[in-house]
């Protein structure tokens, strides 16, 4: 009975070693967290913006920017799917077959963001808004670092509703400002 004991805690101790190796593991190739959004919807029309919605926008945005900052830094253009449409969408994996072709990747490191609700469509169907980022970036070749700034940028956003979720449609940086 002895033996038996020890076996089964051997076994447990190698069982919850396996658990924390995978879970160490999974939180080191996870995408860095959701980036901050502040949200102003003072000054939309002509539609007011629901409770929700003034929830949902910010989210969804936050989410928008985690995953294109892990699609470009891991070359990965299918993870564009679950936020992006439309445009935004084409042009980010553009973006990334581009950077497979070079054999390049950009990093962000993501400082937040001031977003502001502009129109927000009678129908509801569309939301124009104002992002206010800040972001350091790194473009790397391998573990090489190329280029690196951190920028302080103006982005105009449409963002349209999906099934659950509100999808950014179109993301293009103020003029003047760096892409």
């Amino acid at each position: 009975m002895n033996a038996a004991l020890r076996y089964s805690l051997l076994a447990i101790t190698f069982a919850v070693l396996i658990c924390a190796a995978v879970v160490l593991r999974l939180g080191a190739s996870a995408a860095a967290e959701v980036p901050h959004v502040e949200f102003n919807a003072e000054n939309v029309g002509p539609r007011e913006i629901e409770d929700l919605t003034s929830q949902s926008i910010p989210r969804d945005y936050g989410f928008a920017w985690q995953t294109m900052e892990q699609a470009l830094d891991e070359n990965r253009g299918g993870l564009l799917d679950g936020y992006f449409t439309g445009s935004a969408k084409q042009d980010l994996k553009a973006r990334v077959t581009s950077q497979v072709k070079s054999d390049l990747h950009t990093h962000y490191r993501d400082r937040g963001h001031k977003l502001e609700a502009i129109f927000y469509a009678p129908a509801g169907d569309a939301m124009q808004l104002r992002d206010h980022a800040q972001v350091d970036v790194q473009v790397l070749d391998g573990s090489n670092v190329i280029y690196e700034e951190p920028l302080n940028m103006e982005y105009m956003v449409v963002m349209t509703p999906g099934a659950d979720r509100w999808l950014v449609r179109q993301i293009q940086a103020v003029p003047g400002e760096k892409p």
